[in-house]
């Protein structure tokens, strides 16, 4: 029987994870395994990076994240009580590309509106951004384990049936294979209650580093993240189980229950959304309008509402055609000479001039003559441009020297 990770943490979990994604990616393929799910707590670091060698290695990426929830209102900066954990843990998995963007949106609402000890969204934001999630709940920091741990069995069936109406079929209950403290009480609980409330329940190993023997430098790292001393009996420790295992160590944990591992089958079988190519989405000017002409509308909408913005005079006839022309020359002369500059090889140049009327076609001071506008002899068609330096890599100098003369 195959078996896939689907909760799985990268060094993007910050001081917490200790795992490579090309280590992760190797170790996959030598279980073959046929896909594999990274969950960095809180962010999305590491997703284009997995994506792209994962693609390369023909592994099936799953994007994801390990998500925080507040236990109320995500904008509430406290504890519902005192003591009270302010955050639970929450697996999320993209499904498909509308997974993925929705992904994103959560983790950076996380970081703008909820941010508390942790980045943290809240049922609200779940709910709103549901489409194409595949959740589940995660460890013993989740909701469920919590509740259960604290003998609430009708507040975990409930926050458990809330998941369950908001994802439909996209919602699992998890169970663990390693022995942290009351990991294997936890499986039980959940077993029982997945098949009275009949959910669906997932396998997964929380994978915090590679093999059984990186555990003690993992310690090290969690010290670190910690702040805490490595002689410290009373800080947190990791079980040495929470190591990237093969399905026959996994299915050893779960030998009466093999329908745990299969599931992930299914779920990586529904992950889909990373044979796209993730490009971002610029937008493109009123009537479809690109290049040279797409630049001119720009530049002619920011200056002429800069005018009527800052200018006490309604978009003077002289400052308006003094503005048009500094901006056709722009255009004309210096847009061009950037861009042989870029295929040449050079970096982003820089000119304190061209900066200077760049910045008020755009608003940033005021277009007009009387405003310090640049003298006539700089805009002159018959004079060079200002002096201007661009950075160039040193391994294309040469060949950025034999093109000048064309």
């Amino acid at each position: 029987m195959s078996f896939v990770h689907l909760h799985c943490h990268s060094e993007y979990s910050l001081l917490d994870g200790a795992n490579r994604i090309d280590d992760l990616i190797a170790r996959a393929l030598e279980f073959e395994q046929p896909a594999l799910a990274i969950t960095d707590h809180g962010n999305l670091h590491a997703a284009w990076e997995f994506q792209e060698k994962a693609k390369k290695a023909k592994l099936k990426p799953i994007i994801g994240m390990e998500a925080y929830v507040a236990p109320g209102d995500r904008r509430v900066r406290g504890r519902p009580t005192p003591g009270a954990k302010p955050y639970y843990h929450l697996v999320l998995l993209a499904r498909d590309m509308a997974g993925y963007r929705n992904l994103v949106k959560l983790s950076s609402l996380a970081y703008t509106e909820g941010f508390y000890t942790k980045p943290r969204v809240d049922r609200e934001l779940l709910a709103k951004y549901s489409e194409g999630l595949i959740v589940s709940f995660a460890c013993l920091a989740g909701e469920i384990a919590t509740k259960l741990e604290a003998g609430d069995m009708e507040g975990a069936r409930e926050a458990a049936s809330w998941y369950a109406d908001v994802f439909k079929d996209r919602f699992y209950l998890e169970v663990q294979a390693h022995d942290s403290e009351g990991q294997a009480r936890h499986n039980a609980q959940i077993l029982k209650l997945g098949t009275e409330l009949n959910l669906p329940i997932v396998a997964t190993n929380d994978a915090h580093f590679l093999r059984d023997s990186d555990h003690d430098a993992h310690d090290v790292l969690l010290c670190i993240g910690l702040g805490k001393d490595y002689s410290d009996q009373n800080r947190m420790h990791y079980d040495r189980g929470l190591y990237f295992k093969s399905a026959p160590e996994m299915l050893e944990r779960f030998p009466e229950r093999p329908e745990v591992l299969e599931n992930t089958l299914r779920i990586a079988d529904e992950a889909g959304f990373a044979e796209e190519v993730l490009r971002p989405v610029v937008p493109t000017p009123i009537g479809g309008r690109d290049g040279e002409r797409a630049a001119r509308h720009a530049g002619d909408g920011g200056c002429t509402r800069a005018l009527r913005r800052r200018v006490a005079v309604r978009s003077p006839g002289a400052a308006r055609l003094r503005a048009r022309r500094d901006h056709e020359d722009r255009l004309r002369r210096l847009f061009p000479d950037r861009v042989r500059l870029h295929q040449g090889g050079a970096r982003p140049g820089h000119s304190r001039r061209a900066r200077a009327r760049i910045g008020r076609r755009v608003d940033r001071r005021v277009c007009a003559p009387h405003h310090g506008r640049l003298p006539a002899q700089v805009r002159s068609p018959v004079r060079a441009l200002p002096e201007s330096g661009a950075g160039v890599d040193a391994r294309h100098r040469r060949r950025l020297l034999l093109r000048a003369p064309r």
